[in-house]
């Protein structure tokens, strides 16, 4: 049985995971970084309280924390229920169980929202969606995006991949960007196009192992970088 998704979906990850998924260093979390589709994902709570700045977008974010609460319930019902029908599609190693995984994630989700409406005052959560975002060319070191580009590649055509991605290395000299499956563990159709296209705009693309590994195939990262 296949995950099926009506569009994107509110579900957040954890700072740990984040970390994995990017491979990211101490000398990483140091730079100035914005994630793009970053959701109900605690990395900006966790970041704000190392004393980071960081910035996510994300169209969710037009939301109260009231709203945003009552969509993730929906959604975690349906997702938990998928997931069960689905789990030979996950390697179950650090995260053991179905239940281990709810936990996990509503723990993530739970953290974001007792942060949101302070940090959207200060700043750190913008409501805004690719391939239009409010910043300035090059006002970031480090664009991270988790879940959204090749993940929902039955949500999205290849045109907005492109439209998106150039989005990200405008506002940014590095992106990162996983996975590069979709959300049922195939190869994205879009992922040698964009590559292929970007490298003849001069840009260095990079498909490199990371070490968060949940997906089955999902264990890569798009790296992308201005020259």
């Amino acid at each position: 049985m296949d995950f099926h998704y009506k569009d994107i979906v509110p579900w957040g990850r954890s700072f740990d995971e984040y970390i994995d998924m990017f491979d990211l260093s101490e000398d990483d979390l140091a730079r100035d970084i914005v994630g793009v589709g970053d959701g109900p994902a605690s990395f900006n709570f966790w970041m704000h309280q190392r004393g980071t700045p960081i910035v996510s977008v994300d169209p969710v974010y037009r939301y109260s924390e009231t709203e945003l609460r009552q969509r993730i319930q929906e959604t975690c019902d349906d997702i938990i229920a998928q997931a069960r029908q689905n789990r030979d599609k996950f390697v179950w190693t650090k995260i053991s169980s179905i239940d281990e995984l709810a936990e996990i994630r509503m723990q993530a989700m739970d953290e974001f929202c007792r942060d949101f409406e302070s940090g959207k005052q200060h700043g750190r959560y913008i409501d805004a969606s690719l391939p239009n975002l409010p910043f300035p060319k090059g006002h970031f070191d480090l664009v991270l995006s988790a879940h959204l580009l090749f993940f929902y590649s039955a949500n999205r055509d290849l045109a907005f991949h492109l439209d998106a991605v150039r989005e990200l290395l405008r506002i940014g000299t590095e992106v990162r960007i996983f996975p590069i499956v979709d959300v049922n563990s195939n190869p994205s159709p879009f992922l040698s196009p964009v590559i292929d296209t970007l490298e003849k705009d001069g840009i260095a693309c990079s498909v490199e192992r990371v070490p968060y590994h949940f997906q089955k195939t999902g264990n890569e990262m798009l790296r992308l970088r201005t020259c």
